[in-house]
């Protein structure tokens, strides 16, 4: 049974209090955030068996370099930083599945969608699967995860302006794509 921490408790305190060997806070961590982080990567990598195990494998990683976490830095940046390159490294193992057209595999999560959802759902993750991986990385991010510009930048230890420019072509490049779809939902 996983006993959730105080609200106010912060990410930070919590991470500070596992590094220095409490689990109650390691439990409370990943109650907060297996479910958001699971969905990131599932946008990211439109693959729900795939996202499922790079969930436990970036809460792997989180325990192995809880202490290279820096007292004062944010957690959930560091996180998403560790999840990110956790697909990064599964999407350059699975280059060569890519279709002939360069687009990810259809998911076994996109065809359980609710019938009412279905066709959105399925065009959304084709369209992202469709993005250069920096763009969706970004896209994902901030429309999906509701992150800041600024913790974008952290996580992908890049600058802001270029998150800006990522996510405007990200943006852009998915209003082409999704164009069609929309028209016939309107």
């Amino acid at each position: 049974m996983i006993i959730d921490a105080p609200a106010e408790e912060s990410d930070e305190v919590l991470m500070e209090r596992f590094c220095q060997g409490d689990a109650c806070a390691f439990d409370a961590l990943f109650g907060r955030y297996v479910g958001p982080l699971h969905a990131y990567l599932w946008r990211l990598v439109g693959d729900r068996a795939l996202a499922e195990d790079l969930t436990q494998a970036s809460f792997l990683s989180l325990v192995r370099a809880r202490g290279r976490f820096r007292r004062g830095a944010r957690f959930r940046p560091w996180l998403y930083a560790i999840a990110t390159n956790a697909a990064r490294d599964s999407l350059r193992r699975k280059h060569e599945q890519l279709t002939p057209t360069g687009e990810l595999p259809t998911t076994e999560a996109v065809e359980n969608l609710a019938a009412s959802d279905a066709g959105l759902e399925a065009a959304v993750q084709r369209a992202l699967a469709q993005l250069p991986e920096s763009w969706r990385e970004v896209v994902v991010m901030h429309r999906f995860e509701e992150m800041s510009l600024t913790e974008i930048a952290g996580v992908l230890e890049t600058t802001e302006g270029a998150v800006k420019l990522r996510a405007h072509r990200g943006y852009a490049r998915l209003r082409e794509l999704l164009r069609g779809v929309w028209e016939e939902t309107s």
